[in-house]
């Protein structure tokens, strides 16, 4: 899978990481030049401009850098005091950070299914999950699509446990009038490359609108120091560089201008489709309430179908991929927690339809076309109808 058009000009990637930057090289190289000059690698002004902005976007009160999305989450855990005998509800259907967490503390995961329209957690599964132990829900926004927040607050308000957003792939999206970070007690945000607002390494982010939480998060993220070499609690080594801070700052401008485009990327998918007649084969994601980003663009193949279309769409330079190919509750490390017959079906069903394609900014309509021609190609010569 290549990230760069300019290395194959006749493929079509699913990311282009190199072309999203190429323009951007100058200003972030000069950003990075001034961090050089003041020589505050840690801490620097980058930094809070760039929490600052994230507290904006998000609508939350504080912002917290930290060294990734996966801290993100871990560090939230820690400023609740979460650990054994607690109970925390996590999907099964998301990437391994978002449950690891939870493991780490030595607190007890509880896999909740999915519902099948959104990726996202069901409320009502969420609401049968809680037990006397429960300590904390964490929603992913899986794929850019806010998970319903309305019905998870409430929930989590009347049986009085933590909300915790990971918003890795969901930065800019809301739910409702209310962005991603600003709904749960915490937000976590992630500027892996590949994501909507990627930094030139990892690096993460943390939102709340708790004066309190803020400061305790701030705490962990430091080794638990405050004043210097004075430690109240066993906290983690976790900060944002000032160099990924700087170069986040320049491409934070951009942000916006690249989720209008990939929402017109979305809406042409949808048009495309619906022309080839292809969506009696797949299913496609619906926008839903709110704001979708689009982190990625997801299709279901039915039928067990999927590998041998991804096949197909390789054969003719088109990439693709599976988030995620194994539900966590699947995963040989997660073998002890215990799961009721039956209670992750969907998650187990959406891990053997799912098909990522390509929906990065800059991808032109012409490569959108090849996409669409490709996986149309894939049902005509098998001669697979709506039936």
């Amino acid at each position: 899978m290549s990230h760069n058009r300019a290395t194959n000009p006749q493929s079509v990637p699913l990311l282009d990481i190199v072309g999203e930057n190429r323009p951007l090289h100058e200003e972030m190289l000069e950003a990075i030049r001034d961090v050089f000059e003041t020589g505050r690698f840690l801490y620097g002004p980058a930094v809070t401009e760039l929490e600052n902005a994230l507290a904006e976007l998000s609508g939350a009160k504080h912002a917290v850098g930290c060294a990734s999305g996966s801290d993100a989450l871990l560090l939230a855990l820690l400023a609740m005091d979460i650990g054994a005998g607690d109970e925390v509800i996590v999907p099964s259907f998301t990437f391994f950070a978002t449950a690891s967490a939870v493991e780490r503390l030595g607190a007890r995961i509880v896999f909740v299914d999915i519902d099948p329209a959104t990726f996202n957690l069901d409320p009502a599964k969420v609401e049968a999950a809680i037990t006397p132990d429960t300590k904390a829900v964490i929603p992913v926004h899986l794929f850019g699509r806010m998970a319903n927040m309305t019905e998870l607050q409430r929930i989590a308000e009347e049986a009085g446990i933590r909300v915790i957003e990971d918003a890795a792939q969901a930065i800019g999206s809301k739910h409702r009038d209310r962005g991603a970070g600003a709904w749960g007690d915490v937000g976590c945000f992630s500027f892996y490359p590949t994501k909507n607002l990627g930094g030139c390494g990892d690096g993460g982010m943390l939102t709340t609108s708790n004066d309190e939480l803020a400061e305790r998060l701030r705490l962990f993220a430091a080794h638990g120091m405050s004043p210097r070499y004075v430690h109240r609690v066993v906290g983690i080594n976790s900060r944002l560089d000032t160099l990924q801070a700087a170069a986040l700052c320049v491409k934070m401008k951009h942000l916006q201008r690249w989720t209008e485009a990939r929402r017109e990327n979305a809406a042409r998918y949808h048009e495309l489709f619906a022309d080839v007649g292809l969506t009696k084969n797949i299913t496609l994601p619906a926008a839903g309430d709110g704001t979708h980003v689009w982190n990625q663009f997801t299709i279901r193949v039915p039928n067990g179908r999927r590998d041998a279309l991804r096949s197909h769409l390789a054969e003719q330079h088109i990439a693709s991929e599976i988030y995620y190919p194994i539900p966590l509750h699947q995963q040989e490390c997660f073998r002890h927690v215990s799961c009721a017959p039956g209670s992750l079906l969907e998650s187990a069903r959406a891990a053997a339809e799912v098909l990522s394609l390509p929906i990065f900014p800059d991808l032109t309509f012409a490569e959108q076309q090849r996409v669409v021609d490709g996986i149309a190609s894939y049902f005509a010569a098998r001669k697979i109808s709506a039936a």
